[in-house]
């Protein structure tokens, strides 16, 4: 089979590392990809919202199945119109991707389907927004409705902090129209964890389980980020855990959107709260996070290509998604003055020389006469994989310690033990 990737980050180098396993020996080709993904698959020059350039690739390249890696062409509509075109596809359609791309859309749901969640209130005005959070106090959550790349979500210790998030989103606009109608919730208090569910509109797979890091800092400081590092399994998650959170939150979000007419096909995750009354959802996306699936990935036994077809072919039901017990920590390296700004073009050393057990995930890279080279500000997930979670974080940071390019920086304290036991 001919299989194309979506994206360009570690979770798309991730998507292809466990394609390339499959005993199907699948052509693997990734648009646009980075330097890591080219020693997996073919990478062709095409932008991930070029729609119409995807389309033309499928059909030169004869592709049978495309799976779609980053938020954006969801949002876009790219899933609908490879289905238009009868080319499949693994992703949501652009109504289902509302799930992710619009918070207030996703709150409604869940209110309708008695998912639980935060209380809520939705504004798109910066004075009642203000006042309602001068009428609420600290600490509140603030939240941009529409796609941010992960950063448009601010847990304000104060009120000031808070309006001036507002002030940001609202007034400023710096995600654009993203930040124009705001959610204003509760501050959930516990423990997060993501969790992730294959689906193809009425089966839900099990759920695979991470822990991430989305500060930037040591001791969760800092300002948001994409994700600066991750470990699997959570050290708390049961399958009486399991079982309550697909039961409660998964199946009927799955179950509210076929009802709406709008069936979601693809990887569905839950980004939740395990508060004192039990788990609460903070935000649904719709696809595998990152760094999420740089750890969830090299846990799953099945052959991905094997479950990939079978959810576009809606024959999920056919499919027993299983979990390795293995552990998995992954850490994020990053160029300096990240997730504000930060430098490109330094060379990176030291990725050929990772021990047995270790994965190098590309996220922003690029290769440059023979030279593999910085292009972003997450540049690699550094993955230690091992029988337990204390094996898997040496193997992790030794890696860390490995790699160097200008201005490297990392966080020293994914899954330490602290935060395991």
């Amino acid at each position: 089979m001919n299989i194309l990737v979506i994206g360009s980050g570690a979770r798309e180098h991730a998507i292809l590392w466990k394609l390339a396993k499959s005993p199907r020996t699948p052509r693997l080709f990734v648009a646009p990809g980075n330097a890591g993904t080219g020693a997996l698959a073919t990478n062709l020059p095409v932008g991930v919202d070029d729609i119409d350039g995807l389309i033309t690739t499928v059909r030169a390249h004869a592709i049978d199945i495309t799976i779609v890696g980053p938020d954006n062409p969801l949002e876009a509509g790219v899933v609908d119109r490879f289905q238009a075109e009868g080319l499949p596809i693994f992703g949501p359609t652009k109504a289902a991707d509302r799930i992710e791309a619009s918070k207030s859309f996703a709150k409604q749901l869940m209110a309708k389907a008695g998912i639980p969640t935060a209380d809520f209130r939705v504004f798109d005005n910066f004075v009642e927004a203000s006042d309602y959070v001068r009428f609420q106090g600290a600490p509140i959550v603030v939240k941009a409705v529409g796609l941010t790349a992960g950063k448009g979500v601010v847990v304000a210790q104060s009120v000031e902090e808070a309006i001036e998030t507002l002030e940001a989103l609202m007034n400023r606009r710096i995600y654009g129209t993203s930040g124009d109608t705001v959610i204003i919730e509760e501050c959930l208090t516990g423990q997060e964890l993501s969790v992730f569910a294959f689906t193809d509109g009425a089966w839900v797979s099990s759920l695979g389980a991470a822990c991430d890091y989305k500060r930037v800092g040591d001791g969760d400081t800092g300002p948001n980020t994409g994700g600066m590092g991750a470990y699997s399994p959570p050290y708390f998650w049961t399958p009486s855990l399991e079982q309550h959170i697909r039961d409660a939150i998964m199946v009927p979000a799955i179950n509210a959107l076929a009802e709406a007419g709008t069936p979601y096909l693809g990887v569905l995750y839950g980004g939740l709260m395990l508060t004192e009354t039990g788990p609460k959802v903070i935000e649904f996306n719709a696809r595998f996070g990152d760094p999420e699936a740089q750890v969830i990935l090299p846990r799953l036994e099945n052959d991905l290509l094997e479950v990939v077809e079978a959810v576009v072919c809606g024959k999920g039901g056919t499919i027993d998604v299983r979990w390795a017990e293995q552990a998995t920590v992954g850490v994020v390296l990053a160029s300096e003055g990240y997730p504000g700004h930060y430098a490109t073009g330094k060379a990176i050393e030291g990725l050929d020389t990772l021990a047995e057990g270790a994965l190098a995930f590309h996220s922003g890279t690029t290769l440059t006469s023979g030279k593999i080279l910085t292009s972003g500000g997450r540049v690699v997930t550094l993955v230690g994989t091992g029988a337990d979670m204390a094996t898997a974080r040496q193997l992790a940071y030794a890696a860390a310690a490995s790699v160097r390019f200008e201005g490297v920086f990392h966080r020293n304290d994914i899954a330490s033990p602290a935060q395991t036991a």
